[in-house]
């Protein structure tokens, strides 16, 4: 079975929202073993919607349309819809009664326009509304199936989980289709996307010959590049034997070609990376920050439970600050020596057993004679001091986010060296 998203919606192609909604269909679709060959974006004007609409139903043997089911005089999804399936629109009472309900235990008068929101194309069936005023939609065409739900996201999803998938599966099944589709991601620090392609080339030709697994590049700027395998099985033991497998291979490839750049899989972040090593050896943490002013403090603390590992941080950003509080012998403080005393001090001040240091320059202007991107960060653990330099690229806030997640790969990297 094939779906096709569509999201309705001007907001959404002048860029003012992101469609979060389109990503969580799809991930969510495929899951559950269903294709989704084709999204679309459509702004809030009628006759482009129908083209929409029209597209999507000769390609593809379902729609989800989000948004456009609201109160106000931009919202003509259901028009739309009514066109599409050459069918008047009809006044639900029932829907009626229900958002007026609503109004009504939250103490407010339900205006006229909510009225537009009981309009339902002739023969089409409801998706109950239990966490807005609009009700979703259901509208058979011939063989073929078109569901309606609001964009407001969490009214998306709860339609989706509750009428729509399993609607979706039901036909699936009547179908004779069982096929599942499972993925997973493996999460990667320090290499280009054309370094991991370049890497994976010939294991990605070999896998397109034969479909049943595949291999996707997704660059995610400051968090960094993502692999992506899927594999579609006859049930779900076969497709999950199937990623297990391949997933050997790829991280094999990868460390044999790029070296120590898998840091995580799925929602694994690298601050996920860092609690798991740090909480592994039972040792404490403490950072020193300057160019990154306290943001890796802030992917530290996100993770619960931070406390039992992380002693905390110093934003040394002013040079006297290093000098007077870190101890860092005076002289330039974007260099080698200073990062690795800032690691020295931070992790004496804070009795912590590993100290972790980034100093550097955000630009635009030069410091210390370093060019804008020069970044070094200490490292001081059991009787090792260390550094590495890097070279960012980037306006200001890109390389100072480069620089905290680049500062905690380092310190991951040598927690796996020690181990």
């Amino acid at each position: 079975m094939r779906v096709e998203i569509v999201a309705v919606g001007t907001e959404l192609l002048l860029g003012q929202i992101p469609d979060t909604n389109s990503q969580w269909l799809g991930e969510h679709l495929a899951a559950n073993g269903i294709s989704s060959h084709f999204h679309q974006h459509v702004g809030d004007n009628h006759e482009r919607i129908v083209l929409a609409f029209r597209t999507a139903l000769a390609r593809s043997d379902a729609m989800i349309v989000c948004g456009g089911l609201g109160p106000t005089q931009d919202d003509i999804t259901r028009a739309a819809l009514a066109e599409v399936l050459n069918v008047p629109l009809v006044r639900d009472e029932q829907i009626v009664a229900t958002i007026r309900a609503m109004f009504v235990s939250r103490g407010r008068t339900m205006p006229d326009n909510n009225l537009l929101q009981a309009d339902v194309p002739l023969g089409a069936t409801i998706i109950p509304q239990t966490r807005g005023t609009a009700p979703g939609l259901v509208c058979s065409v011939g063989q073929k199936v078109v569901y309606a739900v609001p964009g407001v996201p969490y009214e998306m999803t709860d339609m989706f989980e509750r009428a729509i998938l399993p609607d979706l599966l039901a036909r699936q099944r009547l179908a004779g289709e069982t096929s599942v589709i499972t993925s997973r991601v493996l999460r990667t620090w320090g290499a280009s996307e054309s370094a991991l392609a370049e890497a994976l080339g010939e294991r990605f030709d070999e896998l397109a010959g034969d479909g049943r697994v595949t291999i996707a590049f997704l660059a995610s700027g400051i968090e960094g590049i993502k692999v992506r395998l899927t594999a579609r099985g006859d049930d779900a033991e076969h497709a999950t034997r199937l990623l297990a497998g391949e997933e050997v291979v790829i991280r094999a490839l990868i460390s044999e070609k790029l070296g120590d750049i898998i840091f995580g899989a799925d929602q694994e972040t690298m601050e996920d990376a860092i609690a798991t090593r740090l909480g592994r050896r039972g040792v404490t943490l403490a950072v020193a920050e300057s160019i990154t002013g306290g943001l890796i403090a802030s992917r530290l603390v996100s993770i619960a439970g931070a406390s039992k590992w992380f002693r905390g941080g110093v934003v040394s950003y002013a040079s006297e600050v290093k000098f007077d509080l870190l101890k860092v012998p005076r002289g330039p403080v974007v260099s080698p020596e200073a990062a690795e005393a800032m690691a020295v001090g931070v992790r004496s001040l804070l009795s912590s057993d590993i100290g972790l240091s980034v100093t550097g320059v955000a630009g635009p202007e030069e410091q210390d004679g370093q060019p804008a991107g020069t970044v070094f960060v200490g490292l001081a653990m059991g009787e090792t001091v260390e550094h590495v330099a890097l070279r960012l690229p980037g306006d200001r806030p890109r390389i100072r986010a480069y620089s905290a997640i680049s500062a905690l790969d380092a310190l991951r990297r040598a927690l796996d060296r020690a181990d």
